[in-house]
C-alpha cells in the first residue's frame, strides 16, 4: 500500500480554514506520523495558493524524514485569488502549466518530489496527448512518483488514460454520497488497480438537518454501543469496509479525530449492519 489507509487533509490548516502557526502544523504532521497517518494530501490553490507554503515551513522544522511520509498535491485549477492574473475561474491542463505548477508546489512544500500529482477537476479542454507529455517528463525528472486524477468520471479516467497509467482517483464519497459505488467510478478502480481516495468521507451527516441525516443518526445510534464506536467512526468503517479498499482523507486539525479516524480501522461492519447503513442513506430498502 503506497499510502496511509486514512490520509490527513489539509485543506482547512491554514487560510481557507483553522490558520494553524506553524508550531500548530508540526505538531499535527508529528502526531498523525505517530498515529500512523503518513500520508499528507495537499492542492495548490488550498488557502489561495498558500497553504502548500506553511506545510512546507512546518515540514522543514518537523524533523520528519521525507521517505517516511507520502504527500499528495493536485494542480489545475485557475481562481481569481492568490496573486493570479485571471479574468475567470477556469482549468488549465497545458504541459507547461502541469510543470510550473509541480515546479511551484515542490519549491512550496520544499520537497524534491511528490508521491503523487493529482488533476484537481476534469476540464472539457483537456487533452490525453499534452497532459501525458507533462507526467512523462515528470516522472523521468523524479519530480513525480505516481499519477492520478480527482473528482473523474470513468469515461475522463480512460481519456486522460490513454497514454500515462492513471493509479489514483480522489472522488467525493460518503454514506450521504455515494453515487460511486452505481455509476461504475469504483468498479473501473478495482478493475484498473487504481487506488481510490475518498473527500469528505463523513459527507452532510453532521453540517445538515435533513430527513436523510436524521434517519443516518438513527441508524448509527443503533449501532454504537454494538461496535463501542462513535458516529463518526461508524461512518468510516462504512467506507473502509468497501472492497476497493478506499483511502478516506480526513480533513480536520483536531488530533482528537484523527485518532478516531485510525481506530475506525478496527471496526469490521457486520454485512447486514453495513446495509442498513445504506439503506438509512438511501432512504428505501433494497430492490
Amino acid at each position: 500500500m503506497k499510502y496511509s489507509r486514512i490520509i490527513a487533509g489539509t485543506m482547512t490548516w491554514g487560510r481557507w480554514g483553522k490558520n494553524l502557526s506553524t508550531i500548530d502544523m508540526v505538531e499535527m504532521m508529528q502526531f498523525c506520523m505517530e498515529h500512523g497517518v503518513t500520508s499528507f494530501d495537499n492542492a495548490d490553490i488550498y488557502g489561495g495558493y498558500t497553504t502548500e507554503a506553511d506545510f512546507g515551513k512546518a515540514f522543514t522544522q518537523s524533523g520528519i524524514k521525507r521517505e517516511s511520509m507520502q504527500l499528495i498535491s493536485k494542480c489545475g485549477i485557475q481562481h481569481l485569488s492568490g496573486g493570479r492574473n485571471n479574468k475567470v475561474g477556469h482549468y488549465n491542463y497545458d504541459k507547461d502549466y502541469i510543470l510550473w505548477s509541480v515546479e511551484t508546489s515542490l519549491k512550496q512544500l520544499q520537497t524534491e518530489y511528490l508521491d503523487v500529482l493529482l488533476l484537481h477537476r476534469p476540464s472539457p479542454l483537456m487533452h490525453p496527448d499534452e497532459i501525458s507529455e507533462a507526467i512523462q517528463i515528470l516522472k523521468q525528472q523524479g519530480k513525480i512518483k505516481s499519477f492520478g486524477v480527482s473528482n473523474f468520471t470513468p469515461s475522463q479516467v480512460d481519456l486522460i488514460a490513454k497514454n500515462v497509467a492513471v493509479e489514483v482517483n480522489q472522488i467525493e464519497f460518503s454514506l450521504t454520497q455515494h453515487e460511486a459505488m452505481f455509476d461504475g467510478t469504483l468498479d473501473q478502480m478495482m478493475i484498473k488497480d487504481m487506488t481510490p481516495m475518498a473527500w469528505s468521507p463523513l459527507g452532510t451527516v453532521f453540517k445538515d438537518d435533513t430527513e436523510q441525516t436524521r434517519r443516518i443518526h438513527k441508524q448509527l445510534g443503533e449501532l454504537r454501543d454494538k461496535y463501542k464506536a462513535t458516529e463518526g467512526q461508524l461512518l468510516l468503517a462504512w467506507i473502509l469496509k468497501h472492497p476497493s479498499k478506499i483511502h478516506p482523507v480526513v480533513g480536520t486539525t483536531t488530533q482528537s479525530r484523527i485518532l478516531n479516524a485510525v481506530k475506525a480501522l478496527e471496526i469490521d461492519l457486520e454485512l447486514e449492519d453495513w446495509f442498513l447503513m445504506l439503506v438509512a442513506g438511501q432512504g428505501q430498502a433494497m430492490p
